[in-house]
């Protein structure tokens, strides 16, 4: 059975603290790796089911962080 949409995976992305840390916009962060400000505002709303590792991969290098920076382990609950 697969997990109900409200179920907490323990996972919680940085994007935002990340964008704000090095002056730079969802916007620009959108054109530097090609994905759309919808998507990128889905993963920086921690409501992302999934993520591409070549999404993830241009995100690190556009913002020059490691996957562990962007993505960490979160309490349960």
């Amino acid at each position: 059975m697969p997990p109900a949409e409200t179920d907490d995976d323990g996972i919680r992305c940085r994007l935002d603290e990340l964008l704000a840390e090095r002056g730079m916009t969802l916007t620009r962060l959108s054109e530097l790796v090609g994905v759309s400000i919808v998507n990128l505002s889905v993963l920086k709303n921690d409501r992302a089911r999934a993520i591409r590792f070549s999404t993830l991969r241009a995100i690190c290098d556009a913002l020059d962080c490691e996957v562990g920076e962007l993505l960490v382990r979160a309490p349960r609950g």
